[in-house]
């Protein structure tokens, strides 16, 4: 026995060196490659023609190496803190405005209801001329909005133009804090919450609007959650929204990193609000992150309906550290596991092809998990839904209408003749509207090319180079002409899709964000569908 244990004993010293040995060649080259990065910018200090900006190029540096690793992981420096802010609770100095570029011109598109650009009489379709005597012209939407932002207190001056005419005004920046629950309401007999972000107090605002759903609406028969278009935020309060319909002590996430100290288990800490009222959750391809914590974990406890389209894959989680000067770090420090056991991280970081970019999980990798009721999900594609709708695209006219800004033109034009409309739940395109959009597009003199009309114009080019063209021209020709035709009646066939559009935007002119998304809901098919599944749980 003595033999053995010496032999064991021996294994695990030899064992240990090799993981001392280990532990001191890492530590080697990260003090050798940390060296030679301090000697080539001296060198380049010492030698470049030029001056060289510390600030600018250790930035690019610091910038190029952390985008090596994933896209979430950043460095801010001490001007930056704004746009964390902003990304963790949703706030920022500022005054309280969509704004939007147009060539060389940046525009309000959207003011927010009763903050300081709403309140001193900002409208869309307004040209922001300059800033505090700044000239925005040749300006992108970040700069203008840089200049814009600024601690709450402090005053900014814009000068505005509008149909022709130059004004000023003086706005009072304040802390914005945008609303994360943007809108809430009844679709027939069932709930409906709109969740723009997971910023601070996300799952208050949630669990307020569903309380007061309840309150309101005594007979309510289920709640729809939408997620689409979320990208997610704070872990936490996806783990507390999670909770408003499951009961309290439920595992809802868990992550696993390097560092012991990030491997948590996040419970559900209060009593539910109601374990019971059926439950649908809408995602979409941009719903990430929180999102798919919140839609993953109901799907795996069999607690709500997942309807849509499969969401982004990104189970990835980031932790914001601080750096020295007051600058930041967002680092990604592990994943997170839902319910049944799996991640739902789609894309592999450690692994890129020969151009340098990332592989999503293969399809051989992906393992199959139960949810609490004995169904099968999978991991390593983000969360599929329960019932999948195809997603709408586009026409052809329809983004024409909207890259040349033609509908936002109307609207802002159709505001500014109309002080009033009927409600957002009641307002429609009738034909007199929308023939009178008709009228105005003609008069834009609105021209736009198709797929198709490219495929023939590089037809044409290719035929031109094998000398094909003179056999096959007149029957492009007629192509061209029988696809011209054919879009003269585009504005009838795709009448449905453009008059949504407009509602949508003149909605919003009135109503803004919130009677633009309860306008949507009698014709959202994903809503629609929804309302159908809950009526089946009843």
């Amino acid at each position: 026995m003595k033999k053995i244990f010496l032999v064991g004993s021996l294994g695990l010293l030899v064992f240990l060196g090799s993981l001392q040995a280990q532990s001191d060649d890492r530590g080697f080259e990260i003090a050798k490659n940390l060296e030679i990065f301090s000697n080539v910018y001296k060198q380049l200090n010492l030698n470049y023609v030029d001056d060289v900006d510390p600030g600018k190029t250790i930035k690019v540096a610091i910038d190029a190496m952390l985008a090596s690793l994933d896209p979430y992981t950043n460095y801010y420096a001490e001007s930056q803190m704004e746009d964390v802010k902003m990304q963790l609770l949703g706030q920022y100095g500022g005054i309280g405005s969509l704004i939007v570029q147009r060539g060389d011109s940046v525009y309000i598109s959207e003011p927010y209801k009763g903050l300081p650009a709403d309140e001193a009489g900002l409208k869309a379709g307004d040209r922001i001329v300059a800033v505090d005597g700044q000239s925005t012209r040749g300006k992108t939407t970040a700069d203008v909005s840089a200049a814009m932002r600024g601690q709450a207190g402090t005053n900014v001056t814009l000068r505005l133009e509008r149909e022709g005419k130059e004004f000023d005004r003086t706005l009072t920046r304040r802390e914005i804090k945008l609303p994360n629950v943007p809108y809430y309401g009844m679709v027939g007999d069932m709930g409906y919450i709109k969740l723009d972000e997971f910023t601070s107090d996300a799952a208050k605002h949630v669990r307020e609007a569903f309380v007061n759903l309840k309150k309101d609406h005594p007979a309510m028969k289920g709640v729809i959650l939408d997620l689409r278009g979320n990208g997610g935020g704070l872990m936490n309060e996806a783990v507390d929204i999670v909770n408003i319909w499951v009961p309290k002590g439920t595992l809802v996430v868990e992550t696993k990193g390097k560092v012991a100290s990030k491997n948590l288990k996040s419970y559900t800490r209060m009593a539910p609000e109601d374990t019971e009222i059926p439950v649908a959750v809408l995602i979409d391809g941009s719903s990430a992150s929180a999102s798919e914590i919140v839609s993953g974990s109901l799907q795996d406890l069999d607690r709500a309906v997942i309807i849509g389209q499969r969401s982004y894959g990104k189970g990835l989680v980031q932790n914001i550290l601080p750096m020295a000067y007051n600058s930041q770090m967002k680092v990604t420090v592990s994943k997170y596991y839902i319910p049944s056991g799996r991640c739902i991280q789609a894309i592999d970081y450690s692994h890129r092809d020969e151009n340098g970019k990332a592989l999503k999980v293969p399809d051989s990798l992906k393992t199959a998990f139960k949810t609490k009721s004995g169904r099968t999900v999978y991991d390593g594609f983000g969360i599929e839904p329960d019932v999948e709708i195809e997603p709408q695209y586009m026409s052809n006219i329809a983004i024409a209408l909207t890259q040349k800004f033609l509908i936002f033109d109307y609207a802002t034009q159709y505001y500014r003749s109309h002080k009033a409309i009927a409600a957002a739940t009641d307002f429609e395109v009738s034909d007199d509207l929308y023939a009178d959009f008709c009228r105005y597009l003609k008069e834009k003199g609105l021209t736009y090319s198709t797929v198709t009309e490219r495929v023939i114009k590089e037809l044409r080019e290719i035929s031109t180079e094998e000398k094909y063209n003179g056999a096959i021209e007149e029957q492009l020709k007629a192509m061209e002409a029988t696809l011209e035709r054919e879009k003269e009646d585009d504005m009838v066939k795709h009448r449905d899709e453009i008059s949504e559009m407009l509602k949508s935007e003149i909605l919003s002119r009135y109503y803004y964000d919130q009677g633009r998304i309860e306008g949507s809901l009698k014709s959202d098919p994903v809503v629609q569908r929804a309302v159908e599944e809950l009526k089946v749980k009843n």
